[in-house]
């Protein structure tokens, strides 16, 4: 598959998978008030902070806003993530427990078993030394059983999807001392093989978020959560 070709299939899955699934999910799911745990005394003070006053229309953007902007975004972003990789054929599903690809290093020609992450911050200082054990542990195993021939520590890797290597968070930085840790430039040449591929697929995304339909679909979903939240037995308004 040439670098355009892997490029557009990118963006396409990108897209579908993620971008448009996120407006549909804002839509049908996030515009319910059912789908929210509501803290009565925190969302009544956000109502005001965001709508000057105690109203539906406060409740919905404290409730909707965040869920939108943030949680369902990440997540959809998140859990997408792998299976585009597997989808499209760029690496394997890992049979390891807690590897999630699997595939050929483009510059080393060495077989990789990867942990994917999204960004130079997502890791928390009690996730390091767990996963650096599993690691560890995984390869002792390997070499007891002899399973995975001239295995080495540099071959389970974390794979970092955007970032430069100088943002990476200090929890990045104590794994990649036993493990390497490749992140946005580096990470995307290794899995598909062409240096500048991480720079002309970001450029490519940014090109089709223009593209995208999004207009009202902000708007609506909260107009609808409102309207649901004005008739319902949780508010006094």
């Amino acid at each position: 598959m040439t670098e355009q070709e892997l490029t557009l299939k990118i963006v396409g899955y990108f897209k579908e998978n993620i971008f448009e699934q996120h407006i549909n999910s804002s839509l049908k799911t996030h515009s319910k008030l059912k789908s929210y745990n509501i803290n009565p005394i925190v969302v009544k003070y956000l109502s005001k902070v965001l709508d000057g006053k105690f109203s539906p229309e406060g409740i919905a953007k404290a409730l909707y806003y965040p869920r939108v902007l943030g949680t369902s975004i990440n997540t959809s972003f998140g859990t997408r993530i792998q299976s585009m990789f597997i989808d499209l054929g760029i690496a394997e599903g890992s049979m390891i427990k807690g590897m999630d690809i699997e595939f050929i290093d483009k510059v080393d020609s060495r077989k990789k078993w990867c942990q994917l992450k999204s960004g130079p911050n997502t890791i928390n200082s009690e996730d390091v030394n767990p996963l650096i054990k599993k690691f560890t542990d995984t390869i002792n195993l390997a070499r007891t059983n002899r399973a995975l021939s001239g295995i080495s520590n540099s071959d389970f890797i974390v794979g970092v999807l955007y970032g430069e290597p100088s943002e990476l968070s200090m929890h990045y930085r104590k794994i990649d001392a036993a493990h390497p840790v490749l992140i946005g430039r580096d990470f995307w040449h290794r899995v598909t093989g062409y240096i500048r591929f991480y720079d002309q697929l970001v450029v490519a995304l940014n090109l089709s978020i223009l593209e995208l339909d999004t207009q009202d679909f902000f708007e609506k979903g909260c107009s609808d959560l409102a309207n649901e939240i004005r008739t319902s037995p949780l508010f006094t308004f």
